[in-house]
């Protein structure tokens, strides 16, 4: 079994494929963003767009992996489930933090900020593009509740595909939809040899971003 400590103590990867450093990087950390993500989309990563979303509820964090779905003047986009866990702690506490992981590349970038609803003209744009499957998906799924089992899932699906089964579009449910966070601190993060990473964070301050180098 691979959850022994001495198994999990002797796992060791070495970082030595970039560097990263002040002089390397653009000075709009949304630039930076787009270099990064272009060369990850390039390389053997699986799902490039998924990123781990972590939101605050009842004084406790809660992280859970989306997908990138576009961007919204420069603010990263998700969509999902209003009524979901996230979507309560989101509507009592609108920060969160995002975390891409590259691992090809060894490199992962954090962005925190002030997460907002989409306009839901843009929600209604991006669901009509899901596939049937998807859309009846959203619809069915009462997402972040306890059920029963897994045939209370089908079951659930089932039925939903029958009321829609003539309608055509379908219409987006009010309770799902797209939010946006609105960046204030980005950290680029590059794996380098001996745990002596490169790390690299952009802080807004007023409208300038200060780029600072951090420890590993």
């Amino acid at each position: 079994m691979g959850l022994d400590n001495k198994t999990l103590e002797n796992l060791r990867v070495a970082y030595k494929m970039e560097k990263l450093d002040t002089g390397d990087i653009k000075n709009d950390p949304f630039e930076q963003f787009q270099v990064w993500f272009d060369e990850a989309l390039k390389s053997e990563c699986d799902e490039p767009n998924a990123f781990t979303l972590s939101t605050i509820g009842n004084n406790r964090p809660h992280s859970r992996v989306v997908l990138l779905k576009g961007f919204h003047q420069k603010s990263p986009i998700f969509y999902t489930n209003y009524l979901s866990q996230k979507g309560h702690e989101l509507e009592s506490n609108p920060f969160g933090a995002i975390n891409f992981l590259w691992l090809p590349l060894q490199r992962q970038v954090r962005i925190e900020g002030k997460i907002y609803k989409l306009d839901a003209r843009l929600s209604d744009a991006y669901f009509n593009k899901r596939p049937r499957g998807s859309q009846l998906g959203a619809i069915a799924s009462p997402q972040s509740e306890k059920v029963e089992n897994r045939k209370t899932l089908e079951d659930l699906f089932d039925a939903t595909e029958e009321k829609f089964k003539t309608i055509d579009p379908i219409p987006r449910p009010e309770n799902w939809g797209g939010y946006y966070l609105v960046p204030d601190y980005y950290e680029f993060w590059q794996g380098r040899d001996n745990r002596m990473h490169d790390r690299l964070s952009y802080r807004l301050d007023g409208a300038s971003w200060i780029i600072e180098r951090l420890a590993p």
